[in-house]
């Protein structure tokens, strides 16, 4: 069965899932406010809308894929936004990382205008998202699922349903988002110990990503570091972002995050250093008295 399903944000991980959704035969209307991203898309076969009226209006599942609720606010309710022109029984799927209590506010917010909503936080990278085989921490009612049928399949390998209405989804992504912030800011100063000490930095990748104190932001980002190319695939700034909503979650009840609150800290630094926009192995960048190996 081929839905109708919009795409809105064409960034490192809206575009593989746009992507993945049109190879596996629904019909995709995309939107993003660069517009040639937007066209980009249409060129190989999906569908670019110059509005969110005209996604909206055409589209039973629409799958918001920007950067954090103020921008999802903005889409769904702002001028020109979704949520006037999306008709009773379509579903959205919200795939931004966000406090959990605005993603249940926000459930309430779309129920009452008759629309399901599907709590969908994603991960994985760019490349499992292109490939289809990231993974979404669901929630939501029932009928949301029955409505989105195989769609979350078609961009997931791992579509993981937690519960049966808004906020675990975000919950879990929340948690993951702590353990991914603390092991980069840890690669990274592993890296920069390493560097210091006058240890071949490939030498040192190579062993680690072969030791028990490997870990998977280790040997992702660190290949970053290695190339000297801090193109950004998740920037800076969106560990600012995340890791200062681990530790509002965290505050409300009064709940201790020690190593939380220092990779927060070294991202803030980061980012306060000119770093904001690189890539958030550019962490690395804070420490002193290194010298990081250079594009070629």
């Amino acid at each position: 069965m081929s839905y109708n399903v919009g795409v809105i944000g064409l960034g490192a991980m809206g575009s593989g899932m746009a992507r993945s959704l049109r190879r596996h035969g629904h019909a995709v209307r995309v939107f993003d406010v660069r517009a040639e991203a937007a066209q980009a898309f249409a060129a190989e076969g999906g569908v670019a809308c110059a509005t969110l009226t005209d996604l909206a209006q055409q589209c039973q599942v629409i799958v918001s894929v920007v950067v954090n609720a103020a921008q999802t606010e903005a889409v769904l309710f702002g001028e020109g936004g979704c949520a006037a022109a999306m008709a009773p029984g379509s579903v959205w799927v919200m795939c931004s990382t966000v406090d959990p209590n605005w993603s249940m506010a926000l459930e309430a917010r779309l129920a009452a205008l008759g629309i399901l909503y599907i709590d969908a936080p994603i991960s994985g990278g760019a490349a499992k998202a292109a490939s289809g085989e990231m993974t979404m921490m669901t929630a939501g009612v029932p009928a949301a699922y029955a409505a989105v049928g195989p769609l979350l399949d078609a961009m997931a390998a791992k579509v993981y349903r937690l519960a049966d209405c808004a906020g675990a989804g975000s919950k879990v992504k929340i948690i993951n988002q702590l353990l991914a912030g603390v092991h980069i800011a840890a690669a990274a100063e592993a890296m920069a110990l390493g560097l210091r000490e006058g240890v071949d930095a490939a030498a040192l990748y190579e062993v680690i990503t072969h030791s028990a104190g490997n870990s998977w932001m280790f040997e992702n980002r660190m290949a970053h570091v290695l190339a000297g190319d801090y193109t950004p695939l998740s920037a800076v700034d969106i560990f600012v972002k995340d890791l200062g909503l681990v530790l509002d979650v965290a505050r409300a009840t009064k709940f201790p995050l020690p190593l939380s609150s220092t990779a927060h800290q070294m991202f803030m630094q980061a980012s306060s250093a000119g770093f904001a926009r690189e890539d958030d192995s550019a962490v690395i960048k804070i420490f002193p008295g290194i010298e990081l190996p250079q594009k070629p």
